[in-house]
């Protein structure tokens, strides 16, 4: 038995006079490929062999001991190559950490489609096998998402709700002033939105009395609560700003680009850039790749339904905005306008080419210089913000923030230290 057990890598047959004739290597162990199907309370992992035979499945619960199970029964069956997981971002985020932290490379895996699932059926262990296929062939290629971008998804999260749920009650204001009493609607039909909320915040409902004391008091409570989610919102995006700034400073700086849509197209791409393979994927991925849409002698391109909306939405913020303010893109915007492109026409072609530069800005994150040398070299050179204003047809509140690293605009800021070192 202990001969068999030490049975060498290779054996050699010899002829009769001592001279070997052939080499026999013993047939290597093929590889593991595993494959996950994720729950919020369970998942279901699936093993392969490198042939596509399935080798075992088995359902685990979502806690550490879990992961650590469900990484053991794939590795029982031998080297784990590749592990393909459904949903790497949402309830395989523990299971795709668990994994990398054993080593073990991790492949996001988009569910089958659904004429595919309506020929083999839907069930925990065939979507799990489906996943380990998608290793297999190579079906599944990109690489999840770092988990260091959860703080700042998170903010964001909270920052857009926070959005909607002012938007609702300023609805809600609006709504109630309609059918208000005539003394409470003629007294505030005047005002703005912001005086509005600062009136209706601030009024005594108890000076009242009747239908009006009680109608007052609910808009007194909703002008409250937008306040509020004002404030809220204004905390988050600037937590924002400062995690975006630490992450990627370039991308800040970009014209257009706010910390809340930085941090959306950050969120998107992950916190590891490298894993898209080129600009035309990063477009793909936020909606804005070209899908053809001729016909006859009409030749032309419409924008995608796929992709993340959210990073679509902030491409489409970042295009409106230059759109507006921007001497480039107005330019841009008015040949193609000479040329009978329609609005719908004219954003598709902006989010593609902004998709492209945010591809640059994402692979070089520190690619801007600082902005420390600035306020020195004025001050050395006696320069007062005055001159400055002047030269460059901005105003003084820009430069000043500018020079403390509040605004960061990248574009102006080599131009102000350009100006500084030829003065």
């Amino acid at each position: 038995m202990s001969c068999l057990l030490a049975r060498p890598a290779s054996t050699n047959r010899i002829d009769t006079e001592g001279s070997s004739i052939m080499t026999v290597a013993p047939p290597a162990a093929s590889p593991v490929f595993g494959g996950a199907d994720t729950h919020a309370d369970t998942i279901h992992v699936a093993a392969i062999d490198g042939f596509g035979r399935e080798l075992g499945d088995r359902e685990f619960p979502t806690t550490p001991a879990g992961y650590s199970d469900s990484l053991a029964f794939l590795g029982s069956f031998g080297s784990v190559e590749i592990l393909g997981i459904e949903g790497t971002s949402s309830y395989g985020a523990g299971l795709t950490v668990a994994a990398r932290t054993a080593a073990i490379e991790v492949r996001e895996v988009i569910r089958p489609e659904a004429t595919v699932r309506r020929m083999q059926g839907k069930s925990d262990p065939i979507d799990a096998y489906q996943a380990a296929r998608a290793a297999l062939t190579g079906r599944a290629k990109t690489a999840p998402k770092d988990d260091d971008i959860e703080g700042l998804r998170a903010l964001l999260n909270a920052h857009r709700s926070a959005g909607k749920a002012r938007t609702a009650a300023m609805n809600q204001i609006h709504a109630q002033m309609i059918t208000a009493p005539a003394e409470v609607r003629e007294k505030y039909r005047q005002l703005s939105d912001k005086r509005l909320v600062d009136a209706l915040a601030t009024c005594r409902p108890r000076a009242r009395s009747g239908v009006a004391a009680n109608v007052l008091l609910a808009l007194k409570m909703l002008a409250q609560r937008h306040r509020f989610l004002t404030q809220q919102a204004q905390l988050l995006k600037d937590q924002l700003r400062d995690l975006v700034a630490a992450v990627n400073l370039n991308l800040l700086s970009a014209r257009g680009i706010g910390p809340v849509t930085a941090a959306q197209l950050l969120v998107t791409a992950g916190g590891n850039p490298q894993r898209l393979t080129s600009q035309a994927s990063f477009a793909a991925l936020c909606g804005t790749a070209p899908v053809p849409a001729s016909s006859g002698k009409t030749t032309r391109y419409r924008l995608s339904r796929g992709g993340d909306r959210h990073a679509n939405a902030a491409l489409h913020t970042i295009a409106t905005v230059r759109m507006s303010c921007d001497p480039r893109t107005r330019q841009f915007v008015a040949a193609q306008r000479a040329k009978q492109r329609s609005n719908p026409e004219l954003l598709r072609i902006l989010k593609r080419a902004i998709a492209r530069e945010v591809f640059k800005l994402l692979q070089e994150p520190n690619a801007l210089a600082g902005i420390d040398d600035l306020r020195r070299l004025r001050r050395e050179k006696n320069l007062p913000l005055r001159k400055a204003v002047e030269a460059l047809g901005t105003c003084q509140i820009h430069i000043s923030r500018i020079e403390r690293g509040i605004t960061h605009d990248r574009e102006f800021t080599e131009r102000y230290r350009n100006w500084l070192k030829a003065a």
